[in-house]
């Protein structure tokens, strides 16, 4: 067998494949499924790479009876820790026919249609932020991607005037989201961090810059908003950072990674204000927007800077005359050359169902959150320690240590029940362990909060 033909195993192959996926989308309380040691995993998949190969039949029988099973369904309705997913039936549909088209999503030359897509799905993306409609983004592979795309550009043009490259200085909460950091080393700059468990805002900004010496003032040249913080949800005060960010000349960015989708309710939109200011943001589709893996987005209010930045030259990169070849090149603004076209099941979905339904669901997440606030606050063991917020609550289960709560988190997983992790929050100068839902997935319903508390009694 040919490693391009087609023939009948291809043809069974297939019919394997597309069942194992109807039977996946279809589920309704999917395997939550449970991480398993590389040792183990060694000694019941064996050899699969070989010089003749073992057949896609045992290969297929080896992803669904051990592989996957030793993955976390992260759409599971009791899977609430860190930030989960849960894409639409839709999206995860047409990823597979994203895959299929195999559509190289860098250059208008080779995906105009549907990057073409792609764009109306940004262009809904963009007007819930309110920036000007001459603003646009891209699909990124997630939010440290997007992140760094849109530092990238502010560091460069904080640099265009002048003579020596200087290092930069970033400005963000403690509380925003850990790849800044990782983010930060790849550009070389330098990360001030503010102290606060609340929400972030001007007059700690304009406190923190007024703090700095004149030799590491003239340095900062970005702040970092966060949009719905990853350990709680909390938006920072995004008016009032604007307000220092304009009257200083600072690029503002909003890492709205997780928070985002909030922006597609009209009553959510109201703690976003001030977001409309900015001069870049990151949204991650795959979270709040029920995107498959992985659909980041980095939106900017002059693309043209963006451009500037990023845009990379070649002979072998220089797009045919032609003017159907003419138009938008996703690459020209992200740090991703080659990249498929991740916009597509997104644009699908929401061209399927509909805005309004994507408002539904997630507002629904809200209401999860606050369903699971009121039943902790009435709990005679539990305690509510911060929330709901967004779709985030934080709680502790009153005389538990962090021993206590990691061997309820694991005995909760492994049983199949759900997955839910423990986290940290601060407590005066202590950083105490204490337990938290994310809602994202509309599927989880109240029965679903209920068994997970009384698992804590």
């Amino acid at each position: 067998m040919k490693t391009h033909s087609v023939d009948i195993d291809l043809v069974e192959m297939s019919l394997d494949v597309i069942k194992y996926a109807i039977s996946r989308i279809t589920e309704t309380d999917p395997r939550l499924g449970f991480p398993v040691s590389e040792k183990d995993l060694k000694r019941k998949v064996g050899e699969t790479i070989t010089p003749s190969g073992i057949g896609g039949e045992k290969a297929f029988q080896i992803f669904q009876d051990i592989l996957v099973k030793a993955s976390v369904s992260i759409d599971h309705p009791r899977h609430l820790a860190f930030v989960p997913a849960a894409p639409t039936r839709a999206a995860v549909m047409f990823d597979l026919v994203t895959a299929a088209s195999n559509v190289h999503g860098a250059f208008w030359l080779e995906g105009a249609g549907c990057i073409f897509a792609e764009n109306q799905a940004m262009e809904w993306l963009v007007s819930l932020t309110g920036l000007p409609e001459t603003a646009t983004g891209v699909f990124t592979s997630g939010g440290t991607a997007a992140n760094l795309s849109a530092i990238t550009v502010a560091r460069e043009y904080w640099r265009r005037d002048k003579p020596e490259k200087e290092r930069g200085i970033l400005i963000a909460a403690r509380t925003a989201h850990s790849s800044i950091q990782t983010m930060a080393k790849v550009i070389d700059a330098d990360v001030i961090s503010v102290e606060t468990e609340r929400e972030f805002t001007g007059k700690d900004l304009a406190r923190t810059l007024t703090g700095l010496p004149g030799s590491e003032r003239r340095r900062v040249f970005a702040v970092i908003a966060t949009a719905g913080t990853t350990n709680a949800g909390i938006v920072d005060e995004l008016d009032t950072i604007a307000e220092i960010c304009e009257r200083e000349s600072l690029w503002m960015h909003v890492d709205a990674a997780y928070g985002g989708g909030a922006l597609s309710s009209e009553i959510l939109r109201e703690q976003f204000q001030g977001i409309e200011r900015s001069d870049s943001i990151t949204i991650d589709p795959h979270k709040w927007l029920f995107a498959p893996y992985d659909c980041g987005a980095v939106i900017y209010r002059n693309p043209e800077l963006a451009r500037q930045t990023h845009m990379q030259e070649g002979s072998y990169l220089d797009i045919i005359s032609d003017e159907g070849a003419d138009g938008f090149n996703p690459a020209d603004y992200q740090i991703q050359l080659t990249r498929r076209t991740r916009g597509l099941p997104l644009w699908f979905s929401l061209a399927m169902y509909g805005t309004e339904r994507y408002r539904i669901s997630v507002e629904r997440g809200v209401e999860l959150a606050g369903i699971a606030a009121s039943k902790i606050e009435k709990s005679d063991y539990l305690e509510l320690v911060h929330g709901p917020s967004l779709s985030i609550v934080i709680f502790r289960r009153k005389g538990w240590t962090s021993t206590d709560y990691n061997e309820w988190t694991y005995r909760n997983h492994r049983e199949g029940i759900a997955l839910v992790a423990p986290t940290k929050w601060r407590n005066g100068s202590e950083k105490e362990t204490v337990a938290r839902f994310c809602f994202i997935n509309p599927d989880t319903t109240e029965e679903d909060i209920e068994l997970i508390l009384e698992s804590m009694a």
